[in-house]
């Protein structure tokens, strides 16, 4: 398959057309990623941008996104394939009711039941199956079971699945695949060796600063600084859940349809439901701001 990106300079400036701001290491990792044909590990707190990486490379490479969302309690037939039985019961009822002469075996019958027409087709089969570029998107992957996790193995390693009735269906293409995690629970050794992995953290206060002013053009450059400044001092505190960087620019957003221009003590207080989805949380915040917003702006914070 022809190689999607000439350089890691080329999979930054490649994202960043699609308003992603990467790292160095981002884009090292995912010029590696095409490389090397692997599967890409993407562990970090929630809301950081792990999800949204996979879909900017599937605007940027003009590829199709196809996302499988894990969940407790997902299953080989949400996640890669199963038989539409209703389908099949009728097909059964039909066959029998034209068959008059008793011709029919029950070998006719599963042969005809057990083929294409009657195969659901879920999101790694349909990956597998593409003919297109695609991006594949295991989103959460720390939410599944164990048991679960096992059914991506064969995918990840050789990119095919065996399905009895079919056999073994092998992939067209080599897609780039992420795997996100919100790091809930260890995963297996077996899944991480087939990856490379990536940590995504909170971005640091100057590119969180150009992700505002990408996200929200609209933001004068030192209002988005106070921005930035503010959530990362909020980050610094006890939180049940620390502002995402799509709550950073929700927030920025909501201060230019107020018509704010520049912070004070009392919009920061007015507004931080935007930034917080916990009262325990929003309370704590403006405890913790409520003296250095009386003093001016939080200084930006030496990094941890």
């Amino acid at each position: 398959m022809a190689e999607r990106f000439a350089s890691v300079d080329d999979v930054s400036q490649h994202l960043r057309s699609a308003d992603y701001l990467p790292s160095a290491q981002i884009a090292s990792v995912v010029f590696l990623a095409d490389r090397l044909e692997k599967p890409v590990l993407v562990e970090g707190p929630a809301g950081v941008g792990k999800t949204e990486l996979a879909k900017a490379l599937a605007t940027t490479t003009g590829a199709r996104l196809i996302r499988l969302q894990c969940y407790e309690g997902l299953d080989e037939a949400k996640a890669l394939y199963e038989w539409n039985y209703k389908k099949q019961l009728l097909r059964i009822q039909a066959d029998r009711e034209h068959d008059g002469d008793g011709h029919l075996t029950w070998t006719d019958i599963e042969t005809d039941i057990f083929s294409e027409p009657f195969l659901l087709t879920r999101p790694l089969l349909e990956a597998i199956r593409a003919e297109e570029p695609i991006v594949l998107l295991i989103d959460e992957v720390d939410r599944v079971e164990i048991e679960t996790e096992a059914l991506l193995l064969e995918v990840l390693s050789d990119f095919q699945v065996s399905i009895p009735e079919l056999g073994t269906i092998e992939g067209h293409q080599r897609p780039l695949v992420i795997l996100t995690s919100n790091n809930t629970r260890e995963l297996s050794e077996a899944l991480k060796r087939r990856c490379l992995f990536l940590h995504i953290d909170y971005p640091d206060l100057d590119r969180e600063k150009e992700i505002v002013r990408v996200r929200v053009p609209e933001i004068d450059d030192a209002l988005a600084e106070q921005v930035a400044r503010v959530v990362r001092s909020v980050r610094q505190i006890e939180l049940k859940k620390a502002p995402s960087i799509s709550e950073t620019i929700d927030w920025a957003r909501t201060l230019l349809y107020l018509g704010v221009d520049t912070l004070d003590p009392q919009v920061v207080e007015e507004t931080l439901h935007v930034l917080l989805k916990y009262q325990s949380d929003i309370e704590k915040a403006r405890k913790e701001l409520g003296a250095s917003l009386g003093e001016g702006l939080p200084a930006a914070a030496s990094p941890a």
